[in-house]
């Protein structure tokens, strides 16, 4: 059983060479645009839970998924080759929507915004000015 800090260091470099791999190395055309989020390992080493999304959203979510999971084996080899451990933790992929839900959150922060100036330009108007 190794400690938080240190399975936290090993999530932050599989991480590291997973994404570098995505870009790199992996050219499987469903993979396209698939971002790593999020990787955590568990204290006995014996899973990594790799958490991506992707630039189209969440309707790509099986596909992606159902790729990696096809890869995992490579990826797994790859990543044990590059990152030294005496054992190298299984992959399990879990697609993210914290991204789709932060664009959504800002959509709505901003359309609340521009209703709170066009409410304040409104209320500007309606006032009676000096002089009238």
């Amino acid at each position: 059983m190794v400690s938080k800090v240190r399975s936290q260091r090993i999530a932050d470099r599989i991480r590291e060479e997973l994404s570098e791999m995505m870009i790199k190395e992996v050219h499987d055309p469903r993979l396209v645009g698939v971002m790593i989020t999020d990787i955590t390992v568990d204290r006995e080493l014996a899973y990594a839970d790799v958490y991506v999304s992707s630039l189209e959203g969440s309707e790509r979510a099986s596909e992606v998924i159902t790729a990696l999971e096809h890869a995992g084996g490579f990826l797994r080899t790859e990543l044990a080759r590059r990152v030294e451990l005496r054992i190298f933790p299984r992959l399990r992929f879990h697609w993210d929507p914290t991204p789709e839900r932060a664009d959504h959150m800002e959509k709505l922060f901003n359309a609340m915004q521009a209703d709170a100036q066009a409410s304040s330009e409104q209320t500007s108007s309606d006032q009676p000015h000096e002089g009238d």
